[in-house]
């Protein structure tokens, strides 16, 4: 990118976020690398994730983007650090042609850096790289206790799984795309919960000791379920009907607007899945929608399972009872949709 046309767009942005003063050498010298305190003993979590744009308005996509970064983080119990922004734009000319002047590339970086403040997070630099089509995500840093993380080999026989999301910001964001009847409405739906941080559900992980967890992003809720079983060495069963949907998403399936992620997703889980003949096909495909910044999948013991639900839903998030986990069924069969 242009050296120019990267400082005005560097400049346009506010000031970063640093309350601590964790950041001791980052961007205001243009150093080449960031040096950052961390908390002693703990221990660090890190992910880094990119999207292309999701929706029609860059600073949404912005916020999406750094929501779906940070969610891999929460998804282990960790708590967000640190991060750099990674962003693919245009050339200013080609920028301008598909109206991605300066304010909406400072728009998308925007809403990345606010989502990063409601985090708590500090933005410690970022790189860019001159490509045809925008994209734009995050390397994210966490800590975490190392004691107290949450994996997707830590599901045990009886465990209950507990949704935070809606599934549908696939089959959504498609109807956005193709401007299907009702676009509009399906983009805001989608936008308000892919916007949404997984935080609370993280807090449920550290303050229960929960030792299994996953986000629902590209494999969909079967693929990331059945991820865990195998990770586990158990059978995750999932109850089709107490899945929670974003609105229309059935019937926006029946148009046939599902992505061709989620036909991936499913037929390669194929192998070791078992589908009761009375789940409608079309619920099936939902369940393998792949998502963009989902819920979290958590892994609560029985007992806890009230508390855990008490403590989602005081934070404003879902708790949908979904599935269970079981011994691992004698076939090797991994997920069973019931």
């Amino acid at each position: 990118m242009a050296p120019e046309f990267l400082e005005r767009l560097l400049d346009s942005l506010p000031p970063g976020f640093d309350p601590d003063g964790r950041l001791l050498c980052g961007t205001q010298g243009h150093e080449d690398a960031a040096v950052l305190r961390v908390p002693a003993g703990s221990a660090l979590v890190q992910t880094v994730d990119i999207l292309s744009p999701i929706g029609n308005d860059p600073y949404t996509f912005g916020q999406i983007a750094a929501a779906n970064a940070l969610s891999d983080v929460y998804a282990m119990g960790g708590e967000p650090w640190c991060a750099m922004n990674i962003a693919f734009f245009p050339s200013t000319p080609k920028a301008a042609e598909a109206g991605l002047g300066l304010e909406a590339l400072a728009a998308i970086l925007r809403g990345g850096a606010d989502k990063l403040r409601e985090a708590g997070a500090v933005l410690a630099g970022g790189h860019t790289v001159e490509d045809d089509e925008p994209k734009y995500g995050l390397s994210v840093t966490g800590i975490i206790d190392p004691a107290r993380v949450a994996t997707n080999a830590g599901l045990r026989p009886g465990d209950l799984l507990i949704l935070t999301k809606p599934l549908g910001t696939g089959i959504l964001s498609t109807v956005a795309k193709a401007r299907w009847d009702g676009w509009r409405e399906a983009e805001a739906e989608f936008c308000r919960w892919a916007c949404r941080l997984n935080r609370v559900g993280a807090s449920v992980i550290r303050d229960l000791g929960l030792r299994a967890a996953t986000d629902i992003t590209g494999f969909g809720l079967g693929g990331h379920a059945r991820e865990q079983a195998r990770a586990s060495g158990l059978t995750v069963t999932l109850n089709a009907e107490a899945v929670p949907l974003m609105p229309r998403v059935l019937d926006y399936a029946g148009d046939g607007m599902v992505p061709a992620g989620s036909f991936a997703n499913k037929r390669w889980c194929s192998r070791d899945v078992d589908v009761s003949p009375g789940v409608p096909p079309l619920l099936v495909s939902v369940l393998f929608d792949a998502q963009t910044s989902g819920g979290l999948l958590l892994a609560v013991p029985e007992n806890l399972a009230d508390r855990a639900r008490a403590l989602l839903e005081a934070g404003g998030d879902g708790a949908w009872v979904v599935g269970e986990v079981r011994p691992l069924r004698p076939d090797g069969v991994s997920l069973e949709i019931r």
